[in-house]
């Protein structure tokens, strides 16, 4: 179910910064994997895969509430507008803002997969003409410069989905500062989760056919390609588990053998039965997260939560 094929040579810089990154983690205890890897191209192709199955109920809430409050979005934001999107994946969602605001005039998409960055607004762009669109490839759980100029109407921040919830509340302070910093005087449309309901989680992040298993290995297999580990993909399986206080859905990759690998010039021994953290979720109730917003130097304008429990958060910078 993993994508096949060789990811072009990252420059070797790239190649440091994961490795100091994955040995960082797994100096750790418990040990964890960086989470913001997971999303190679092969990675990005198996999350979008994730959000059409009908276990992922986040995507298809959002799909649902965008376009019932999409409007009221377009009379606060204006014509002209430029619409910058954090971790932009396929590009789909964005299509729904497009439509509904009047006149805009330029979309940057910011991805830390580059090959899928450029694939995704390569489809995108035929159909909005007048719309200017740039690429940005980067990590934002750092701080990101913008080259793009973005006068004119109103800069409108979009992060869609539950991506947020991958960071932790000090974490996801921070990067709300950050955004503003990129963003500068605009406003920000935020997607989040407040589900609490342990049938719904466990399936949307144990489940879905098999491809969130596929999703987190991957992870692995991206160590093998860029890091010269040769992990066996079939000495792990992956775990689902609600953790409270504060309350997240934590995916863990779980070894059913003890292994030993070489990493860097150095031994990883792991002992049968224990796990590697890859990626958190999160769960963040609406004042919890008015509040984070508040002290990240943001005001809450609007938000909407659907019956599921998502929710989309119109923020403007104090």
């Amino acid at each position: 179910m993993i994508p096949t094929g060789t990811e072009p040579q990252r420059p070797s810089g790239d190649r440091r910064a994961f490795l100091d990154a994955v040995l960082e983690g797994l100096a750790g205890s418990p040990k964890r994997l960086p989470g913001k890897y997971l999303w190679d191209e092969a990675g990005s192709i198996l999350f979008d895969r994730i959000c059409t199955d009908p276990d992922y109920y986040p995507t298809r809430c959002e799909t649902a509430l965008l376009p019932r409050v999409a409007q009221a979005i377009a009379e606060e934001v204006g014509p002209e507008a430029s619409i910058v999107e954090f971790g932009s994946g396929a590009s789909r969602k964005i299509r729904t803002l497009l439509n509904a605001l009047a006149r805009p005039a330029r979309y940057v998409a910011i991805d830390i997969s580059e090959d899928y960055l450029e694939a995704s607004l390569a489809r995108l762009r035929p159909d909005y003409p007048a719309v200017e669109m740039t690429t940005v490839c980067a990590d934002y759980s750092r701080p990101v410069r913008l080259s793009v100029n973005l006068a004119g109407g109103t800069t409108l921040g979009f992060f869609p989905g539950t991506s947020i919830g991958n960071f932790a509340p000090q974490d996801a302070a921070a990067f709300l500062t950050r955004a503003r910093e990129t963003l500068g005087p605009s406003l920000f449309l935020i997607g989040a989760d407040t589900t609490h309901d342990p049938a719904r989680l466990g399936l949307a992040y144990g489940g879905c056919g098999g491809l969130m298993e596929a999703f987190h290995l991957n992870l692995l297999a991206r160590m093998n390609r860029e890091l010269d580990t040769a992990i066996a993909l079939d000495g792990f399986r992956h775990e689902a588990r609600i953790v409270p206080e504060p309350y997240r859905m934590e995916a863990h990759l779980v070894a059913t053998r003890a292994q030993i690998w070489s990493l860097g010039g150095r031994e990883v021994e792991l002992k049968e039965g224990e796990s590697l953290r890859t990626d958190t979720s999160h769960k963040y109730d609406p004042r919890t997260f008015a509040d984070l917003a508040t002290g990240s130097g943001w005001h809450l304008e609007r938000h909407w939560i659907d019956t599921f429990g998502f929710a989309l958060y119109l923020l403007r910078a104090q």
